[in-house]
């Protein structure tokens, strides 16, 4: 435990995690003391921590815990979808935020949306999935909120990370600023890219780091890869990673870490970390190069160059310019699979593909990096292995974990049908759009509600699984459906 300094109120939190008599370990972290760290010591002297119900008694009585139940909605019936997405706007935002003593809270100096159920906090790569609907709703101003809140986090720490919570230190997520930047500036003119050049570089900077941690040097160059600062199981799913610890005979420090690198991925969890595709046990994040990440650093280096540019730094344009077709080179050498036609992770440790089949494979013809008959061999894959009754599913391996087949999410379905655009595969992104959208009506028509994901093979379920229950709100599902929307009204024939 990292996040507090007093050493003996730590114990108190890892306790509460490691009794299991508290479902969701996140709540524990998000709640806050109502007593001083005096008094709660002296509280937890009495708690039978063997008792579920003597902890729950003494974190009912001495935490005020984080709820939804602040602000109650209930789904207007005479609403459609969209209707209702609007409206839900106003119920995932969240004013600048107030300093609480021994609260884990990072406190943002401008409004935000958060995702929705058990994430009361924003979340960066979420963000930029959300500014998708935000935008065709004429919430432009939040949208700009959103991002003077990650340049502060970026000034204030030198990266974005995970979410506004100091026990996400340690850790970012896929590097999507220099699009929401690039978002702001299509739609309210242009400046917005020199305002936020400082902050571009920074982040830039941060995913460059040598040291062996986020920067890989390969043969031929250096690529990066998902890490976290930190060792240790994570604050907020303790007893989860304690218990898989117990699982293996390899050094915890690693399985931690690797786990951790995981959640800075945003794909926590999918077999396309694990060793052999099946087991959570046998997870090596930090062995591979994912190609998704390195799409979206050769999208951060185009920005910069396109800032250098406006603010005539030729030097620093020229510099970015030669790391950047570097960069899509030994993106085309280490991630393209000539023989499989498809775009894959890079195992650095073992000098191979790894054939994890999953939707990152995509990105590639987002960031225009593809040939046009990679993105033709691409798009075959997408439809033959991917495209099931409800959308895109994230892989083809059901292991039981939540980014992995039968379930969709909303941003790989965004991104892949952007690529596909740009690459003139029009139908194709049409019929997933078509079959990702009626999807989410099925579901809002049945529970009232648009969820974090969707089972898209089997459509009669309202959701899937994972590694807690199923939230709803649910901001990057609301942006990317209206954002659907209006393409597919866009695109009629």
């Amino acid at each position: 435990m990292v996040y507090y300094l007093n050493m003996e109120y730590q114990e108190i939190i890892k306790k509460l995690q490691l009794s299991g008599a508290i479902e969701d370990g996140k709540a524990i972290v998000d709640a806050i003391p109502k007593v001083s760290q005096e008094e709660l010591t002296q509280a937890f002297l009495e708690v039978d921590i063997e008792d579920k119900d003597s902890v729950l008694s003494f974190f009912d009585q001495y935490f005020s815990k984080v709820s939804n139940d602040d602000n109650p909605f209930q789904t207007n019936p005479n609403n459609n979808s969209s209707e209702h997405i609007k409206e839900l706007w106003d119920v995932l935002k969240r004013e600048k935020d107030v300093e609480k003593e021994n609260s884990t809270l990072i406190a943002l100096p401008f409004p935000y949306i958060v995702p929705g159920g058990r994430f009361n906090e924003i979340y960066y790569w979420d963000s930029f999935f959300t500014m998708q609907g935000l935008k065709h709703h004429d919430r432009i101003d939040i949208i700009e909120n959103m991002i003077e809140n990650f340049a502060w986090l970026i000034d204030q720490h030198g990266y974005i990370p995970n979410g506004n919570r100091n026990y996400f230190l340690g850790r970012s997520q896929p590097p999507f600023f220099h699009q929401m930047v690039l978002l702001l500036e299509e739609l309210k003119g242009e400046g917005y890219l020199i305002k936020y050049t400082e902050q571009l570089r920074r982040e830039y900077e941060f995913w460059m780091r040598g040291g062996k941690r986020r920067a890989v040097k390969l043969k031929k160059g250096f690529l990066n890869r998902y890490f976290d600062e930190n060792s240790t199981p994570r604050e907020e799913m303790y007893l989860d990673d304690v218990m898989l610890s117990q699982e293996v005979s390899f050094d915890h420090h690693q399985l931690y870490k690797d786990i951790r690198a995981a959640c800075e991925s945003g794909w926590d969890f999918s077999s396309r970390w694990f060793h052999d595709f099946k087991e959570m046990k046998k997870i090596r994040t930090t062995d591979l190069v994912p190609v998704d990440l390195n799409c979206l650093l050769y999208g951060l280096e185009q920005t910069l160059i396109k800032a250098y540019k406006l603010l005539g730094k030729t030097a620093d344009q020229g510099l970015v310019s030669t790391l950047s077709q570097k960069r899509k080179e030994l993106i085309q050498h280490y991630c393209w699979n000539a023989s499989q036609g498809f775009y894959f992770d890079y195992d650095h440790k073992f000098e191979q593909s790894n054939l994890s089949w999953n939707l990152s494979g995509a990105y590639p013809l987002y960031f225009g990096i593809a040939t046009q008959e990679q993105a033709n061999q691409c798009a075959a894959h997408i439809e033959s292995k991917f495209l099931m009754e409800g959308g895109l599913q994230t892989t083809t391996i059901n292991s039981g974990q939540q980014w992995d087949a039968p379930n969709g999410w909303a941003p790989l379905q965004w991104m892949t049908v952007q690529g596909l655009l740009k690459y003139d595969h029009t139908e194709l992104a049409r019929d997933i759009m078509h079959r990702w959208t009626k999807l989410n009506e099925k579901v809002f028509e049945n529970t009232g509600k648009f969820v974090e994901k969707y089972n898209v093979v089997d459509t009669s379920l309202d959701a899937g699984g994972g590694e807690y229950p199923v939230q709803d709100g649910f901001g990057w599902s609301n942006g990317v459906y209206i954002d659907f929307k209006h393409l597919l009204n866009l695109k009629q024939d």
